[in-house]
């Protein structure tokens, strides 16, 4: 299996994905150069993070993937990118390959509710990988209505560990999200509960736990980085900010927040009390409808009191914590592998009303690294175009 990742989220996924691969497989990674790939920081830790390997995977350019792919024929390409890129990857940089290989991708977080959008960038893929029998459903249902795409196959979020528990600390980790909360003052008030909390429980340590530095890419971008944020309030209380390894934060946390991140299915996995934020709002825009049911929402007033929760049982079995006998992508994978002749995925992309837009998609996997220090009218395009990926 060769793995394409062109961000700092996809790329921990794809990392954890292929570990969780059987035994005997041989695996190789690479990131492709994009504007959002990220930094040789990210990449490191990444990998170290997931997989336990220090050796980080090289960037490549999509011409140099195309070549290595023809290189090593690899059964399976797994694309974990955004929407645009894995749709300009399958249709054309790594169309034409023989033998033709399985092409997989998926989303590397909580994808509840599930999205037309993200199906349509991805049904040029034989198989769409899913983490929870909720997610399964609600794709399953939106492949049959609309068509195109491949098989839709469940696995369990590959950097969970059920097996294990947080070794209990005296940190507070808040895990930031770069789409939401979007205001600067909702922003600001976040902050300031976590000092409020920090002021009360001075036994505490209270961790923003950052994405990104303020110089480095994600997925998606963020307007108000709260490090920076943090500098213009004047820093009115103690608060530390660190980015790295979530898994070694949890480790030593007594209690985790945050207002949407997958991360907190890490909490729940290591037995981390938590608190979900819903002051701003409990929606498919928030990204926190999933937490519906938890018993893990909660308010900034909470959270300066220090009001951490368990989630329930019942919504964890339906919502990423299923049981291991449940997961059928790798059994999925394993029959597209064993079929030949194997014809493409219908996309839905497919036919010139959507040349243009996949012209554009493809200007952003060809951008040589020098253009990645642009101007600001591009800059402008570019996040308007980030902005649209999924």
């Amino acid at each position: 299996m060769l793995a394409v990742a062109d961000s700092d989220s996809y790329l921990k996924w794809a990392a954890c994905l292929l570990g969780d691969l059987p035994a005997g497989c041989v695996t190789e990674l690479v990131v492709v150069r994009t504007p959002i790939a990220p930094s040789p920081e990210q990449i490191a830790a990444a990998v170290k993070e997931r997989t336990g390997e220090g050796e980080p995977p090289p960037v490549l350019s999509a011409r140099s993937v195309r070549r290595l792919a023809e290189r090593t024929r690899p059964d399976v390409i797994l694309l974990a990118c955004t929407g645009p890129v894995v749709d300009v990857l399958v249709a054309e940089v790594l169309d034409g390959l023989r033998p033709r290989p399985v092409f997989v991708s998926g989303l590397p977080g909580i994808s509840v509710p599930a999205t037309e959008k993200a199906w349509v960038f991805r049904s040029g893929c034989d198989l769409f990988v899913v983490h929870s029998e909720r997610e399964a459903a609600e794709f399953s249902s939106i492949a049959a209505r609309l068509g195109g795409g491949g098989a839709v196959g469940l696995a369990r979020l590959p950097f969970l560990r059920p097996e294990s528990v947080a070794q209990g600390g005296n940190r507070v980790v808040f895990a930031t999200q770069a789409k939401v909360p979007r205001e600067r003052e909702q922003r600001e008030r976040v902050l300031l509960a976590l000092a409020e909390l920090a002021g009360r429980r001075p036994d505490l340590d209270v961790v923003v736990k950052l994405r990104a530095l303020e110089d480095e890419r994600q997925t998606h971008n963020e307007r108000h980085h709260y490090q920076r944020l943090w500098r213009e309030m004047g820093e009115p209380g103690r608060l530390a900010f660190e980015a790295g390894s979530m898994h070694d934060q949890l480790a030593r946390a007594a209690g985790f927040v945050t207002v949407s991140s997958t991360a907190a299915l890490e909490a729940i996995a290591l037995d981390v009390p938590s608190l979900v934020l819903s002051d701003f709002g409990v929606s498919a825009e928030m990204i926190n409808l999933v937490f519906e049911g938890s018993d893990l929402l909660g308010t900034l007033e909470e959270l300066a009191e220090g009001g951490f929760r368990t989630a329930s049982q019942a919504w964890c079995a339906a919502n990423y914590f299923h049981p291991a006998e449940r997961n059928d992508w790798a059994g999925l994978l394993a029959g597209l592998v064993i079929a030949r002749p194997r014809a493409a995925a219908r996309s839905l992309l497919d036919g010139p009303e959507h040349a243009a837009a996949r012209r554009r998609a493809r200007l952003r996997v060809e951008v040589p690294p020098k253009m990645l220090r642009v101007g600001y009218r591009a800059k402008r395009r570019m996040r308007r175009y980030l902005r649209s990926l999924t």
